[in-house]
């Protein structure tokens, strides 16, 4: 495995993105954000997703010039075209303009339609938690979660993201829709791991940890069984609706072609309701609470994005891990 400084990781995407055409702004940001997910430890979708990225722009599935749309516009509400543009750039846009209306309205949300992957949907959500708001968002994306009680993907393995800011640390859920997401199932399996606990059924319809076989049949475990079932199916119908874009069953089942995608990005500015050093006062006797709990043997008890935080500090001080394939399928993009 190797270990590539930050600086030269961000450098050697931006440089290839001004190469393939992008403005040097939206290049800097776009390999910001592709470092940043691998920096925090989300390696699937950071820069091991960046070859995927780039082929979809030969492809011509991404419009790398393409920027939002306003559509239509209803005081804290507005809904936005995504015109097939790079799907992170749209995502930080969508967030950005949800914070905008959030200070003005004290609520902001935006539904983005027609847009391409997000990458890391935590992204947005530390994002939102950097401005000081509350924050939710969540993407549909091309039919790869059986519904349960079926055989067949059917549903989306929509991500949903929750971040509450904290000056301790800002809490960030980022969760897909299964036990563990496709690109996590990737992980494990070039690392040669199983899972640690049990993430899906294999061809046969037995429960399994091992990643490959899920990935084989398709059939990851949604998380609380019927109910992350259920709640994929309400996030992809909200998404759609609000958008006026792509549900799940229009998109196509292949990663190498999935596009036009729906979103939803809703801010919350707490300011508008009470002082900032209430709220953040507030949040860290909760998570001062929850850490108080003695843990069980051998686990720890932590909040969600703390081991985002450990893991940045790691990286940033020892160099990013890059598998050496990966980084010369970066490198020769």
């Amino acid at each position: 495995m190797l270990r590539i400084p930050y600086d030269e990781l961000f450098d050697t995407l931006r440089q290839i993105l001004v190469l393939l055409g992008f403005a040097a702004d939206r290049a800097a940001l776009c390999a910001r954000l592709f470092a940043e997910s691998s920096r925090d430890g989300v390696y699937s979708h950071g820069v091991n997703r960046f070859p995927r990225f780039i082929r979809a722009i030969r492809n011509g599935i991404v419009d790398l010039h393409a920027k939002p749309e306003l559509i239509t516009s209803l005081g804290s509400l507005e809904r936005w075209d995504g015109k097939s543009g790079p799907g992170n750039l749209n995502a930080h846009h969508s967030m950005a303009r949800a914070i905008s209306l959030a200070r003005e309205h004290g609520v902001g949300c935006v539904a983005l339609g027609n847009t391409n992957h997000w990458m890391r949907g935590g992204t947005y959500g530390w994002q939102a938690a950097e401005a000081g708001v509350i924050a939710v968002c969540w993407t549909n994306t091309m039919p790869n979660l059986p519904p349960w009680g079926a055989n067949e993907p059917r549903l989306g393995n929509n991500p949903l993201v929750i971040a509450v800011p904290r000056t301790e640390g800002h809490v960030v859920l980022d969760m897909a829709m299964s036990q563990f997401s496709y690109g996590a199932l990737e992980s494990y399996r070039r690392r040669g791991e199983m899972l640690p606990v049990i993430g899906g059924f294999d061809s046969e319809g037995q429960l399994t940890r091992d990643p490959a076989a899920i990935e084989q049949s398709a059939r990851p475990l949604p998380v609380g069984y019927w109910k992350g079932s259920g709640l994929a199916l309400m996030l992809d119908l909200m998404a759609g609706l609000l958008s006026g874009g792509h549900f799940t069953h229009q998109i196509a089942p292949d990663l190498e072609q999935e596009s036009r995608l729906s979103q939803v990005f809703v801010a919350f500015n707490l300011g508008s309701l009470t002082r900032e050093e209430v709220t953040r006062q507030t949040a860290d006797a909760v998570i001062a609470y929850v850490k108080s709990s003695p843990p069980s043997e051998g686990a720890e008890v932590r909040y969600p994005g703390e081991q985002v935080l450990r893991t940045r500090r790691e990286n940033l001080a020892r160099g990013i891990p890059i598998e050496p394939e990966i980084w010369e399928q970066v490198r020769h993009t």
